[in-house]
């Protein structure tokens, strides 16, 4: 694998735990386009992550909400 490839995962992780986000899985996948004539690999990256975001409602009862198990 492309140490380039890997340094922008590397980029792309930082950026988003900038913003307050927890990586929780991360892939990549380095391959040739099947659909390019160049030769030059290509990169796709997954990443799984968590942010927990405080409820707006006092104590996050709400009665009438038909989704929520009671």
């Amino acid at each position: 694998m492309d140490e380039d490839m890997l340094e922008d995962q590397r980029r792309l992780v930082e950026l988003i735990e900038a913003e307050g986000w927890d990586v929780t899985d991360l892939e990549i996948s380095a391959y040739d386009s099947p659909w390019a004539d160049e030769d030059d690999p290509e990169a796709t990256v997954t990443i799984t992550a968590r942010k927990p975001y405080e409820s707006d409602e006092d104590d996050g009862a709400d009665d009438e909400n038909p989704f929520r198990l009671q």
